[in-house]
């Protein structure tokens, strides 16, 4: 059964990506603005996290936000961290996958996640103990147990682009074994789908809490592991940890493999 605090997210998703749906026929009226060298917002962006926020404070007037647009507000145990729009660059040129990713974090440890895709109307849900889910169905990781044939996700976010070439290098290794790699522009969905057995593994740096929040339970909940670069615990998913950090996400033995290949290819190292 599904717990109170998911019904209410599932809620707020659905009407975040009623807004994001609405104004996909009029993408370029959009007014945008460049938070940094290619990583862009728009006002879609804000606006669907203030649908997401009003429909949350109903509810829990006393919790904390850290959203990706807004930023940090209020102190409690319990925090909504929120990407309104993961995979913006995508959805501005009408590249149809992106997401809304809600996570509800007690001290700075997703309990519960939602990650709605607009487009396919895939929901993917997941409690802390109680599994991860997409549309109503429990999903497990693949049981994949070496390297031999994979699909692997990733990233090249543009606060990365000075570590590309120590990732090119591991991309090079890794496909010697791989199958292929993804790039598709959403940490969120990629992690969700690594959770339902789409892809074998994900990995990428520079991602923060907003888009790795909701995904790394869902993963975890469905029977797989997620770590760091040097196999560590991922650390805090709240406002305590919004430096840029990276992830490792598959199931127990391929994240073990995949995490050995990072750092024995030199780009863990990278960021010491």
């Amino acid at each position: 059964m599904q717990k109170p605090a998911v019904t209410l997210m599932v809620k707020a998703a659905r009407a975040a990506g009623n807004v994001l749906l609405r104004h996909m026929h009029r993408l370029d009226a959009i007014n945008v603005v460049e938070k940094d060298r290619m990583d862009y917002a728009s006002e879609v962006d804000e606006e669907a996290e203030k649908v997401v926020i009003k429909e949350l404070r109903r509810a829990h007037p006393d919790y904390a936000f850290l959203g990706e647009e807004t930023g940090s507000a209020g102190k409690s145990r319990f925090t909504w961290v929120i990407d309104p729009l993961d995979g913006t660059s995508n959805y501005l040129r009408g590249f149809p996958h992106f997401c809304v990713s809600i996570a509800l974090v007690e001290n700075g440890e997703p309990i519960h996640g939602v990650i709605f895709d607009p487009i396919r109307n895939d929901l993917f849900t997941v409690s802390k103990g109680s599994g991860t889910q997409l549309n109503g169905k429990r999903v497990r990781v693949a049981e994949r147990k070496t390297l031999e044939g994979t699909l692997l996700v990733t990233g090249f976010p543009p606060r990365e682009r000075s570590r590309a070439s120590a990732q090119l290098k591991t991309l090079d290794n890794l496909l010697l074994e791989a199958e292929d790699v993804r790039r598709t522009g959403s940490a969120a969905l990629d992690l969700a789908y690594v959770a339902c057995g789409r892809a074998d593994a994900y990995f990428e740096a520079g991602v923060k809490p907003w888009d790795i929040a909701a995904g790394a339970l869902m993963v975890r909940e469905a029977g797989g592991k997620v770590c760091d670069f040097k196999g560590r615990p991922s650390g805090p998913m709240d406002a305590r940890g919004i430096a840029p950090r990276a992830l490792v996400a598959a199931n127990l033995k391929v994240c073990e493999l995949l995490q050995k290949k990072i750092v024995d290819t030199g780009y863990a190292a990278a960021f010491d």
